[in-house]
């Protein structure tokens, strides 16, 4: 039992509650818990990025809009920087922060005293959809997190070892987590287990291409629906679109911010592509896990610490993926089989409540040893 009074502040997100992305995934579940464990909690975010009227919101959560630039190169910065300036007059007794980009505003919070926890997210500095100034961003934030972070939380096991290597930062696996969902039914016209499917944002270390071109080979016998967007209406959102038009068996259905049409999609699917090669442990794939999807994922050491035996590998070429989704379309046992062990790999592994114990207990950790470090400056 946790004692009543600590409050936490969150930055780096997009707000609460949010639907983009694994960040805003994890708030949603930890805000609650944590408030329920008697944390004052306020969440920062942006204008416009969350939803007021969701029934699942947490009242007791609070909330902080600040503002900041809405572009692709300076979103995350300025509305880091707005977010910790306000958090240094407000004085938390922990700041938990998304993102090293966030790194570079840790000296405000290290002079207001203000222990810190911050998960580093994946290698963003050798993600492709960046440039090479936004890449060089990354690589200085990375460096000040280094310097400045209290507590870094590595969400893969693989994750923790380029930071060790690297910047000599030890810190604490904590992954994501996944939710089991009742038994939905199927998405409108999409009969269960009959389509291939891929959730992803759209950029290029996502096998998004290498997808697509499968696509085009798999919708000669089977159905294909993919989920996501690039958020910029870029090319590759233009190549989907052109893909739904060309055929009757492809469907684009866009960024789908409600969870249970995309844990339907999950439950009732055929397979389930995942092409991410970039970042550690990946929040959609935990909850594909969760919900019994039979998975392909392209082989990295990313997916294979997190699936273990529970998956089939392939590697990013369009022929390849199409021969792989095809098999485990036109296979039921393998499909039941797939199913079973990822589910079984996700609750033995991946869980909510694991997760937010986990952060919980490192945010007091920080907490307790910066009131020790006062009590000794004292003696």
């Amino acid at each position: 039992m946790t004692e009543e009074g600590r409050s936490v502040a969150i930055l780096g997100t997009r707000g609460y509650p949010s639907y983009y992305g694994g960040f805003e995934t994890l708030v949603r579940k930890l805000s609650p818990y944590l408030v329920d464990r008697g944390w004052d909690v306020t969440v920062y975010g942006r204008n416009g990025t969350t939803v007021v009227d969701d029934p699942g919101r947490d009242r007791r959560v609070k909330t902080v809009t600040t503002a900041g630039v809405e572009s692709k190169a300076l979103s995350t910065l300025s509305y880091g920087l707005t977010s910790a300036a306000h958090a240094t007059r407000r004085r938390p007794d922990v700041a938990l922060i998304m993102n090293v980009a966030n790194g570079y505003w840790l000296p405000l919070l290290k002079a207001r005293g203000i222990p810190t926890v911050l998960n580093v997210d994946g290698i963003e500095w050798e993600r492709d959809k960046w440039s090479t100034s936004a890449k060089t961003v990354f690589k200085g934030g990375a460096h000040l997190t280094a310097r400045f972070a209290d507590c870094l939380i590595y969400d893969s096991h693989e994750i923790a070892r380029r930071w060790q290597r690297e910047w000599k930062r030890d810190g604490i696996f904590i992954p994501y987590g996944g939710a089991v969902p009742p038994q939905l039914a199927p998405v409108d016209g999409l009969p269960s287990r009959s389509y291939a499917l891929m959730v992803a944002r759209f950029v290029p270390e996502n096998s998004v291409r290498e997808f697509f071109a499968a696509a085009e080979k798999l919708s000669r016998d089977w159905d294909v629906v993919i989920v996501g967007s690039s958020g910029y209406g870029d090319e590759l959102d233009a190549e989907a679109d052109r893909l739904s038009r060309s055929s009757d068996r492809i469907h684009w259905l866009g960024h789908v911010s409600d969870d249970d049409k995309l844990f339907a999609l999950w439950q009732h699917a055929g397979v389930y592509f995942h092409g991410h090669s970039v970042g550690g442990t990946n929040p959609a794939l935990v909850q594909a896990m969760a919900c019994g999807a039979p998975i392909v994922a392209r082989d990295t050491v990313f997916n294979r610490e997190v699936l273990a035996d529970s998956a089939r590998f392939v590697r990013p070429d369009g022929d390849a993926i199409a021969t792989e989704l095809a098999a485990v379309l036109s296979d039921p046992e393998l499909q039941s089989d797939l199913g079973r062990r990822s589910r079984e790999r996700q609750a033995s592994h991946y869980t909510w409540d694991g997760v937010c114990a986990a952060y919980e207990k490192a945010m007091i950790s920080q907490i307790d040893a910066r009131a020790a470090t006062g009590r000794n400056a004292h003696l």
